[in-house]
C-alpha cells in the first residue's frame, strides 16, 4: 500500500496523510473543547483548594516524579546503554572503538586501559549498572510518601468534621463538614494519582536495568571477561 494513503478502519475508503491528520486534529480539538473536559479543567483550582496545605507536598512529589521519569526514559535508551554497533562487534568477539558515550562503551574503554586488572573491570561494570539506577530511589520515596500524605489529609479532614460537632444538635457545622470531607477525599485521590504512575514507572525502570545488566554481563563474557 502506498505510504501516502491511509485505509479507513470503518470502510470509508482511502484518505491522504493530510486528510487523516486534519481529521485527527479536528477530533482532538473537539474532545478538548467538549463540556465534560472543560468542566474537569475548570474544577482543578477547586481540587487544589480543597486539598488544603497538603497540596504543596503532593505537588512537590508529582514534580519530582515527572522529572525522574523523563530523565530515566532519556538515559535508559538502548542507544545510551547498549548501542547496536557495540553489541554486533561484541557478538563477533571484537572490542572495537565504538561509541564511548554509552554505558557499555565506557566499560570497554576502561577495559582497554586496564587489561591486566580484571577485578577493576568487573567493579567498573557494576558501577555502570549502579549508575543506571540513579534517581530511582526518589521514585520509591514518592511511591511511599504520596499515599501517606493523602492518608494524612484524609485523617485531618475527618478530624475537622468530627472535631466541630455541635453540643446542642449533635451535628457538625455544615461549612466545616463540607470542608473536611472535601479535604479527606481530595487528598486521597491526589496521593494515589501521584503514586500509581510513579510505581508503574519505577517497576518498569528496575526491570529495564536488570535486563541491561544481564546483557552487559553476557557480552563481556563473550569478549573473554569471565565471572562479571
Amino acid at each position: 500500500m502506498p505510504s501516502d494513503f491511509f485505509v479507513g478502519s470503518f470502510g470509508l475508503g482511502r484518505f491522504s496523510v493530510e486528510q487523516a491528520l486534519s481529521i485527527g486534529v479536528f477530533c482532538g480539538s473537539r474532545l478538548l473543547l467538549s463540556a465534560p473536559v472543560q468542566k474537569y479543567f475548570a474544577a482543578m483550582p477547586d481540587l487544589f483548594r480543597d486539598a488544603g496545605i497538603f497540596v504543596y507536598p503532593l505537588l512537590a512529589c508529582s514534580l519530582v516524579g515527572v522529572f525522574v521519569i523523563c530523565e530515566r526514559f532519556f538515559s535508559l535508551r538502548s542507544s545510551a546503554v547498549l548501542p547496536e554497533e557495540l553489541v554486533d562487534e561484541a557478538g563477533e568477539g571484537r572490542r572495537g572503538d565504538g561509541e564511548h558515550s554509552s554505558a557499555f562503551g565506557r566499560i570497554l574503554k576502561y577495559w582497554r586501559k586496564h587489561e591486566a586488572d580484571v577485578g577493576a573491570v568487573k567493579a567498573y561494570a557494576r558501577l555502570e549498572v549502579n549508575r543506571m539506577e540513579r534517581g530511582l530511589v526518589f521514585l520509591e520515596i514518592v511511591v511511599g510518601a504520596a499515599p501517606l500524605l493523602g492518608l494524612l489529609g484524609t485523617v485531618t479532614g475527618l478530624v475537622t468534621v468530627f472535631g466541630n460537632v455541635s453540643l446542642d444538635t449533635g451535628l457538625p457545622e455544615p461549612a466545616l463538614f463540607t470542608k473536611g470531607i472535601a479535604m479527606a477525599m481530595t487528598t486521597t485521590v491526589m496521593g494515589l494519582t501521584v503514586a500509581i504512575p510513579c510505581l508503574i514507572a519505577n517497576s518498569y525502570f528496575q526491570r529495564r536495568v536488570e535486563t541491561f545488566a544481564v546483557q552487559i554481563e553476557s557480552l563481556l563474557e563473550q569478549l573473554g571477561l569471565k565471572d562479571v
